[in-house]
This record gives structure tokens, sequence and C-alpha cells, in this order.
């Protein structure tokens, strides 16, 4: 259902630094860019993730209640990439652990204050 997600950002190039390290930890890689939105992705036809400077080239800010999830294959990769993202600058905004029984997740707030979620389901 999901194609894609976008997030804003006012440092580009510090953004795609934090997500390559960060996401790179899940084996996610860039796909391809526009000049303006940068895309994150495991394959071809799959749900992405893009980073870059906002449409209308004003300042990007964050949604209240905004906040994209992404899908880790396990409870070691969700830990993984929580750790990463702080070591390059994330503030931690929910430490990783069992939510529900079937919900492993991890909350931080990206460099531009975007909170996102890792988590494993199921």
């Amino acid at each position: 259902m999901l194609a894609y997600v976008t997030l804003g950002s006012n440092n580009t190039e510090k953004a795609l630094e934090f997500y390559d390290a960060v996401l790179g930890e899940m084996g996610v890689k860039r796909f391809f860019d526009n000049e303006r939105l940068y895309f994150y992705g495991t394959a071809p036809g799959q749900p992405m993730f893009a980073i870059g400077g906002t449409y209308d080239e004003k300042e990007a800010t964050c949604g209240n209640g905004v906040m994209p999830a992404i899908a880790a294959p396990d409870n070691e990769t969700v830990d993984r990439v929580y750790k990463k993202a702080l070591e390059m600058g994330a503030t931690d905004d929910g430490a990783p652990g069992n939510r529900l029984p079937t919900f492993y997740g991890a909350y931080f707030r990206d460099l531009d204050g975007h909170k996102i979620c890792i988590c494993k389901l199921g």
C-alpha cells in the first residue's frame, strides 16, 4: 500500500550522511534522486523513504504526530539501527524494547527533529 514517505531537511547533505549510515545498518541504500529528493529502499517496487529539501523551498518542519515506522527483520537490527542513529547525532525518543507481545521497537529524532520508529513486527 505505501509507495514512499518523504521527510524534509534543512541540511540535506547532513541528513544524507545520517541516513546513509543509519539505514545502511539494515542494508538499505540510496536508489535514486531527482536532485531534490533522495530515495532509500531495499528493492525496486518496495516502499521507500525519501529525504530532501521542500518543494516550495521554505523551511522544512516536523509534523506533529508524523512518525514513519521502518520495519526491521529482527530485534538485533532494531537495537543496532537505534544505536547507530544516536551515534550519528539523533536524540533518544524511546529505547529499544517490547511495546506489545508482537512489537519490538525503538524511537529517535533525526537531525531535523523528525520522529522515527525502527521496529520488528510479529
